[in-house]
């Protein structure tokens, strides 16, 4: 299954005080261009970053946070980094407390790209556990700080970030260019979104990069947003209040420019079920595009001239699933190679063959769990309508085999 892990810091971010102290990104050696090798997981760009000169990191490229986040105090601990400041913060009706601290005048190295004078969010523990639910060594998030500073070119397809000087930039006619606003540091593009019942939206939407899910729409955002009536219930993400549900639904479509995507899933969470506001600020919003949508292109951010460029990749004709199987895992270990059921979704084929939460994955298809990762595993989860599945688990010492056929809930 590919899990819609969403990164909300919204509501964290807007904390008086969080601001970097001569924000220095700079290119290396006087280069126009640089290009960065990138990982894709579930969505999401990962990129590699040095802490103070000296921890190697990864964190997630974000276009939806301010400022730069660690997710794991430790390593600030490690480098004995003093904290200015210290929030308490509450998720959804006041309760899961989390702490953050403030740390200033931090350096962040990229390939290409020296940073120097940042301030940064450090969380008190990992209360997102994205290492767990990527699959792979997540430390932290960045975001406006380095889209504000250079013209940024993600290729999912390639695997590749390029960032480039905005002066000299020149867009390729291949393209085409949308206009975006860029408010409380965040991008915001209009799109028009159709629904089953033939009800149409013309929707302010989020650009979120740190979003691994297509679509998500708030319903008490507008009337004309409507759940469809064959969506499913489902744990859709996770931020720093906890879980997040909601329902899962496919919509007729959803359009950006001139290009139009069919049968798109949209995500429409529960009231008070996360700690984001449809209005955060001055801001008002009915959602957010994130990665789903986003990985069907190559997309280039211009935050000076308030643009956004899009051309399609053979990922854009890819039809939408939502967990065909109906699981939700969990990558742990020292090698994130032991993958434990953490949710099964009532009325899916899993919930129907008698996997459990807590059962522990051995091997999928015949292929032992050591070989696969969390991408793989979820991929094959969520290949095609009417491919079966043989699953080999462990349950209190006990080894079973399930088989089910994955089958589209919506």
């Amino acid at each position: 299954m590919i899990r819609s892990i969403l990164i909300l810091f919204l509501a964290v971010l807007s904390f008086a005080g969080l601001r970097g102290q001569n924000l220095g990104f700079q290119l290396a050696g006087g280069k126009k261009k640089v290009h960065i090798p990138i990982e894709i997981h579930n969505n999401l760009v990962v990129v590699p970053v040095v802490l103070n000169d000296a921890l190697p990191l990864k964190f997630i490229l974000d276009t939806g946070v301010r400022t730069t986040i660690l997710t794991q105090k430790t390593f600030t601990d490690i480098l004995n980094l003093p904290y200015s400041r210290k929030y308490t913060i509450s998720g959804p009706g006041g309760v899961n407390l989390v702490d953050a601290y403030v740390t200033n005048n931090v350096s962040l190295e990229l390939p290409g790209v020296s940073g120097r004078g940042h301030a940064m969010l450090v969380l008190g523990q990992d209360y997102l556990e994205l290492r767990n639910y990527l699959g792979t060594d997540v430390h932290g998030i960045l975001g406006y700080e380095l889209f504000s500073r250079f013209i940024i070119q993600i290729d999912y397809e390639k695997r590749m970030l390029t960032l480039m000087l905005p002066e000299k930039f020149h867009k390729s006619r291949k393209y085409q260019s949308i206009p975006i606003t860029i408010e409380d540091t965040k991008p915001y593009v209009n799109a028009t979104v159709v629904f089953q019942n033939g009800k149409t939206l013309k929707a302010k939407l989020l650009m979120d990069s740190g979003a691994s899910h297509g679509l998500m729409l708030e319903p008490s955002s507008d009337s004309n947003i409507q759940v469809p009536a064959n969506a499913v219930s489902s744990l859709i993400g996770r931020g720093l209040g906890g879980e997040i549900v909601g329902k899962v639904g496919r919509i007729e479509s959803i359009s950006v420019g001139n290009f139009k995507l069919e049968k798109a899933i949209a995500n429409f969470p529960d009231p008070n079920s996360y700690s984001d506001s449809i209005k955060v600020g001055n801001v008002f919003r009915n959602g957010a595009i994130g990665g789903e949508i986003l990985s069907r292109f190559v997309v280039v951010f211009n935050f000076p001239s308030e643009r956004v460029y899009l051309k399609k990749n053979s990922a854009y004709k890819k039809n939408f699933y939502y967990n065909l199987s109906g699981i939700t895992l969990k990558a742990k270990g020292s090698q994130l190679t032991t993958f434990e059921v953490m949710e099964v979704r009532d009325k899916s084929p899993s919930k129907a063959s008698g996997i459990l939460p807590g059962d522990i994955i051995l091997t999928l298809n015949g292929i032992p769990a050591q070989s696969l990762d969390l991408n793989m595993m979820n991929g094959l989860l969520n290949s095609k309508p009417g491919k079966r599945v043989r699953v080999e688990l462990s349950r209190n010492g006990e080894r079973l085999k399930m088989d089910f056929e994955l089958r589209d809930p919506i």
